[in-house]
């Protein structure tokens, strides 16, 4: 019997083995392949000050922060808290070392986040994110907005999900349509109205406007922009016959033609058959700091799982650490909700992820020497291995492995004697000459 509670806490993800081991093969793939576009792993404290960590945000990001307390605490230490993403500890990393960084900046993180908010289904309290970003120095190629959004669908191929839709929008667009209207001080509710337009009718979206007393005009206007979504060819002639005549407008228009036409290209590529890619205008993305191109990826054969990865643009994010310009471009995979997700959608299948490739099964004592000597021989071939010390039954033991590995092999005296293995595929039964297995 128990004496105290022993469940996790409220909001962590706390695995079996199996699953643990399939978590860790999505996670190890999606960082191979940031790994492979060139971006440098770097890793963050846990740990940071709260003025570095609320120097942009506040309200309910303040709210949601873990503070660290400790007993007879100075006064610096009773000013930190734990990360609640990695972009914020990333800006005040290339701030504090820009001097021996080589820019542009292309670094991943892949680690665990912590945010103080109310545990629901998906949403973590401790949570797994896998970023990459690129920072520069004074100024950034467009072209690396494509880069990002290529590095992400490289990951996404680990994922089991059958299609992907990224879909693709610049915030200078909307910016520079009410620059053009006039309507720059509702820009910040505007941009809260049409980045929640998806989850709501149009009926409540229109409402929302014309709650704002802008004008039915704008209002028809700001909706129709909203409503344009599609390949290139479609859509850069619906932007163009908004009649827009602003500076910030066109920019935006070049850059998503610049980064769509990309895409596009890159994407024809048989290794993306999966990967779908348009323009949407009602991406915007919530997050003030977002300048630039925007993107969110969806799974079209699964819209109820929502995003799967999302970024963007920002002008200067490391503004309230420095006066050098660094602007940067950086996108995110939310791993502990995606996973969450997959599992409920039957789309994990940790039936054969277990955490051992193979379990050596000794009969008895006197064939450990052997069995260990084989272990050693496997672990050189970057094969996990167990082997089976238990004093059990054969059977028991063969129960065992079938529980923990992927193989087994079974070493009696006639092993020892000729060296010969045998190796049994513990899901399909089918046995093998353990010099003939790969």
């Amino acid at each position: 019997m128990k004496k105290i509670n022993t469940s996790a806490i409220s909001g962590a993800q706390e695995l079996l083995p199996s699953l643990q081991t399939e978590f860790d093969r999505l996670k190890s793939g999606i960082l191979h392949a940031f790994l492979a576009h060139g971006f440098i792993k770097i890793e963050t404290p846990i740990i940071d000050r709260t003025e570095i960590l609320l120097a942009k945000a506040g309200g309910d990001t303040e709210k949601q922060i873990y503070k660290v307390i400790k007993t007879a605490e100075t006064a610096d230490q009773a000013n930190q808290a734990l990360r609640f993403d990695h972009t914020v500890p990333l800006a005040r990393y290339t701030v504090e070392h820009m001097n021996e960084l080589a820019f542009p900046f292309k670094a991943t993180q892949v680690a665990r986040n912590f945010r103080g908010e109310r545990p629901q289904k998906g949403r973590f309290r401790e949570f797994y994110q896998c970023d990459v970003d690129v920072i520069g120095w004074e100024k950034l190629p467009i072209a690396y907005d494509t880069e990002i959004i290529m590095t992400l669908a490289d990951a996404m191929l680990v994922l089991p999900i059958p299609r992907f839709l990224i879909r693709v929008s610049n915030r200078k667009l909307l910016t520079g349509l009410l620059e053009g209207l006039n309507l720059q001080q509702w820009t910040s509710e505007i941009f809260n109205i049409v980045d929640h337009a998806e989850k709501v009718s149009p009926e409540v979206t229109r409402e929302a406007l014309e709650n704002l007393g802008i004008g039915s005009e704008n209002v028809v206007k700001i909706t129709t922009f909203t409503q344009i979504r599609g390949k290139r060819a479609e859509i850069i002639p619906k932007l163009e016959s908004l009649g827009s005549q602003n500076e910030t407008f066109e920019q935006g228009l070049r850059e998503l033609e610049t980064v769509i036409t990309e895409l596009e290209n890159r994407l024809r590529s048989e290794t993306y058959a999966r990967i779908d890619v348009e323009a949407d205008m009602v991406i915007v993305r919530g997050l003030d700091y977002y300048t630039g191109t925007v993107f969110e990826t969806v799974a079209p054969d699964y819209r109820e799982i929502g995003s799967i990865c999302s970024g963007g643009r920002y002008a200067d994010l490391a503004r309230y650490y420095t006066d050098q310009h660094l602007p940067g471009v950086g996108g995110s995979i939310g791993l502990s909700r995606l996973f969450y997700i997959l599992r409920n959608y039957g789309l994990i299948n940790n039936a054969q992820s277990k955490p051992v490739d193979v379990a050596i099964v000794p009969i008895s004592e006197n064939e450990y020497t052997t069995a260990q000597e084989l272990a050693e021989k496997l672990r050189r071939s970057d094969k996990k291995v167990d082997v089976v010390l238990t004093d059990k039954r054969l059977g028991d033991k063969l129960t065992y492995a079938a529980k923990i590995a992927n193989f087994a092999i079974i070493v009696g005296d006639d092993e020892v004697r000729s060296g010969n293995f045998k190796i049994k595929n513990l899901q399909t039964g089918k046995v093998t000459d353990l010099a003939d297995w790969q």
